[in-house]
């Protein structure tokens, strides 16, 4: 029987634009005459990278190319949240209280609950801490 399965792990990623600056950040080899695209190391070796592509970033540091349309269908920004809004998700969470608790605890509008939930069950990024 097949199942069905979520990514679970969060990936910083960038999208390729074809600049020097991200060239020699990423260490990426330019076009050339008899290789016309730019390659990208990945633990399984070069790989194409496209301009309008995307370099994932693994937890260990590693990099790997998705095309755009990969990656839109796959990824999905985390939710930027106040950092109130994220110290309240880990108290409460810290105390095992359930999602639900929390919108009785508070008086939280549609937009917020909506927020909070995405923030909860697929984790955030909290305001001016993010790149």
């Amino acid at each position: 029987m097949i199942k069905v399965y979520r990514k679970t792990a969060t990936i910083k990623a960038e999208q390729f634009d074809g600049s020097d600056e991200m060239v020699k950040k990423y260490n990426i080899t330019p076009p050339m005459p008899l290789d016309p695209d730019y390659t990208i190391n990945t633990l399984e070796g070069d790989m194409v990278l496209g301009v309008g592509g995307w370099i994932a970033t693994g937890v260990n540091g590693e990099h790997w190319p998705i095309t755009d349309d990969v990656f839109k269908k796959t990824y999905a920004e985390l939710p930027v949240i106040p950092k109130v809004y994220g110290d309240t998700i880990e108290e409460f969470k810290a105390y095992h209280y359930k999602l639900s608790e929390m919108f009785d605890d508070w008086d939280w509008n549609y937009d917020e609950q909506e927020l909070i939930a995405r923030a909860w069950l697929d984790g955030y990024v909290v305001e001016g801490k993010h790149d």
